[in-house]
């Protein structure tokens, strides 16, 4: 695989490729022209890819020669209709591969001499292993540093069972982080233990690979991005077992009501307590928390995405410390409907995915900011119009 941001690829990589004579590998093979539009050639394009899928990711490169594995040439593609022969590799994709991809990314870069090279960037998934489903051909593959090969039966079975354990990972990591924020076990202590706490956890799927971490000079290098919720002030920051905290200090013992860590796995983790305080009644700020989440989760995708993390991403958030609050509601509301309190200490809000670069991140958050409206007794969060759009309300 490249290693850069997708996004941020150009023709001068494929020289590096070139110049360095970059193999083919576990993650990254070479094609001089595009699959042509018979069944033989539809069946190895689908196999490729869901090898990359089943396998540990990578690029699929058309327009580049190759001699023995080693990229010799930039031969690039002449393409009339881009748009058309994109749309041809997403279909044949789609329709040949299951279960359906969860994100797959393609694209064109014009060279210098006017035709093109095709990149295609497979992740990883998260749901493997994959099979081709094409025509009477029904095999499941993946790569090793030869290529693409075959599963057998034992593999399969291995791969069916690790796809369950990354998941289940995924699960026990959240359950774990809460039991230590709960136990007053977190790497900055709190200004304030009663407050309503908010946590937020981005996972990466790749952090679930132990091998697979990152520099803490490569995370200091996205600084700007490692803001804690809320956006305080003065932010401070130290390093620790897991890899950087930044944390806004507020008392006179260098505590927090609000940090950021960022583990060497990718994994982000943020925590914010609820501190104002707007009256005697117990009161959880919802409309606080989706507007402070919006703006943060968007700042820390960023952070991933410079990381170059790939998809897909799990987020989870989970409020602590709410037994008997209740949501905000004004005086008029109150008059007509009865006002119910959560029933319950720690909301554990279910996960949602993001699985490309393209998220509309109000959109996929609702049905998290639902589930917490639900626990205080409302259908559904009230910032949200009935075309599903988050339009913030005024109380």
């Amino acid at each position: 695989m490249i290693p850069k941001n997708f996004n941020d690829i150009t023709e001068t990589d494929f020289y590096v490729l070139i110049d360095n004579s970059v193999p083919e590998s576990r993650t990254i093979e070479y094609k001089r022209d595009l699959p042509r539009s018979s069944d033989a050639d539809k069946r190895e394009f689908l196999a490729d890819v869901s090898s990359f899928a089943n396998a540990s990711g990578g690029d699929l490169i058309y327009g580049i020669e190759e001699n023995k594995g080693i990229p010799i040439a930039i031969q690039g593609l002449q393409l009339d209709n881009i748009d058309h022969t994109i749309l041809g590799l997403e279909q044949t994709i789609r329709s040949g591969i299951e279960p359906r991809l969860p994100s797959i990314f393609i694209k064109p870069i014009r060279l210098s001499n006017s035709k093109f090279i095709v990149i295609i960037r497979i992740n990883k998934s998260w749901i493997s292993p994959h099979r081709v489903v094409f025509k009477g051909y029904d095999k499941f593959c993946s790569r090793g540093s030869n290529g693409k090969y075959n599963l057998n039966v034992d593999e399969l079975r291995i791969a069916f069972n690790l796809s369950d354990t990354n998941n289940e990972k995924i699960r026990r990591f959240r359950e774990s982080r809460i039991a230590n924020l709960v136990a007053g076990e977190t790497p900055v202590p709190f200004y304030d233990e009663d407050s309503p706490t908010v946590m937020l956890h981005l996972i990466p799927f790749t952090s679930m690979n132990p091998a697979h971490t990152y520099e803490i000079s490569k995370i200091d290098a996205c600084s700007q991005f490692l803001i804690p919720i809320t956006s305080p002030r003065h932010i401070a920051t130290r390093y620790n077992f897991d890899g950087r905290v930044d944390y806004s200090v507020i008392g006179q013992n260098d505590e927090t009501y609000s940090y950021i860590q960022v583990f060497k796995t990718g994994i982000v983790e943020a925590v914010w307590k609820q501190l104002e305080s707007r009256g005697m009644e117990k009161i959880l700020y919802g409309d606080d928390i989706e507007n402070e989440l919006n703006k943060s989760i968007s700042r820390y995708i960023e952070l991933l995405t410079k990381l170059d993390v790939g998809f897909p991403i799990f987020i989870f958030f989970t409020i602590i410390g709410v037994k008997n609050y209740s949501m905000p509601v004004n005086h008029l509301y109150r008059m007509i409907n009865r006002v119910y309190s959560i029933d319950r200490d720690v909301l554990v809000i279910p996960e949602v995915i993001i699985d490309n670069y393209n998220v509309r991140l109000p959109q996929l958050l609702k049905p998290c900011f639902d589930s917490m409206w639900n626990a205080a007794g409302f259908q559904g969060s009230p910032n949200y119009n009935d075309q599903g759009e988050w339009k913030p309300r005024n109380i």
